[in-house]
């Protein structure tokens, strides 16, 4: 099997992480890849201490084995977050939508490792000054929010500028994926959309459904105006979406409301109309429900095999 040295620094058996996914990555989720020998991710989204320190305890009961928790900088809730995962004692943290500096000084001290998702050298760099153990090199390919470089450009530029280990994000699904990741300088990966699909995910079957139908041309990028673009599978919500964004009539502040709540809809409710189905450009590789012990079992199993045979190009 694959194993490298995120494995001994995070505590796990294989250098494999799921992505903490707004109204996705939940206990349930989050307990199943920790069990199955990856990083599992709570995602604290936007809860308050208390919401997001059941959601912790609740996943204690579930696994024995570390697993992480994701912080949003941009949510109300983010200095209340912040103090919860030291006093539940998470092990590892990971951030999105902002710097985490304002909160490191006091999570090293509390010993948790902290592995900021990063979309360019220029942050990679200052999250390591900071402290950072590990950064997430987060290409375009991904689902959510996404940056402007693809996978393939960034992890090698990141992988250059800094000396801590570097995690793959972003258009990765298969052993294939994760071993160019690791050809690129990576140490191990993270999967969002695949994870989608495990059977102990609790998103609505509406949800795994439209990304098992998937095709190669099925998402798209909205929200560029509002400086935080997101991709997701095309439907009427995302259509509607863009048809507002290039609309100079109407505000920001009306786009901002009309996409408010739009992930909850189609996580929980299973909205094919006003969801937002957030998933990334690798969707259409992913065309079947597994455990996440089947998922990450394939995964590894493919990438030793596309390692094993890469020398059969060199003569």
């Amino acid at each position: 099997m694959i194993v490298t040295p995120i494995c001994e620094m995070l505590g796990i058996q294989y250098p494999v992480l799921q992505g903490g996914m707004a109204w996705v990555s939940d206990a349930s989720l989050a307990s199943a890849v920790s069990n199955s020998g990856g990083l599992g991710i709570v995602s604290a989204m936007s809860m308050n201490a208390e919401q997001l320190r059941e959601e912790i305890r609740q996943t204690r009961v579930l696994t024995q084995r570390p697993f992480g928790v994701n912080i949003m900088l941009m949510s109300p809730y983010v200095d209340e977050v912040a103090r919860c995962v030291i006093e539940e004692e998470v092990p590892v943290v990971t951030t999105g939508a902002g710097l985490p500096g304002k909160f490191m000084k006091a999570w090293l001290e509390a010993g948790i490792r902290v592995v900021p998702v990063v979309p360019s050298v220029a942050v990679a760099k200052l999250v390591e000054r900071g402290g950072a153990c590990a950064v997430i090199a987060e290409g375009g390919e991904s689902g959510g929010h996404v940056g402007e470089i693809t996978t393939m450009a960034l992890v090698p530029q990141i992988c250059d500028a800094v000396s801590i280990p570097v995690i793959a994000a972003g258009g990765i699904a298969d052993g294939r994926g994760m071993a160019a990741a690791m050809m690129l300088g990576a140490v191990g990966v993270q999967m969002g959309t695949r994870f989608l699909v495990a059977r102990e995910c609790t998103i609505h079957q509406a949800y795994k459904d439209r990304v098992l139908r998937a095709k190669d041309i099925d998402t798209m990028t909205t929200g560029k105006r509002l400086g935080h673009p997101v991709r997701a599978l095309k439907n009427l919500f995302t259509q509607e979406f863009l048809k507002k964004e290039y609309d100079s009539t109407i505000s920001n502040e009306e786009l901002e409301r009309f996409g408010a709540g739009a992930l909850r809809r189609a996580a929980r409710e299973g909205n094919e109309k006003s969801g937002c189905f957030m998933a990334g450009q690798i969707a259409a590789l992913v065309n079947r429900e597994q455990t996440a012990t089947e998922i990450i079992q394939q995964l590894l199993e493919e990438t030793q095999q596309v390692l094993c045979g890469a020398m059969r190009w060199v003569r």
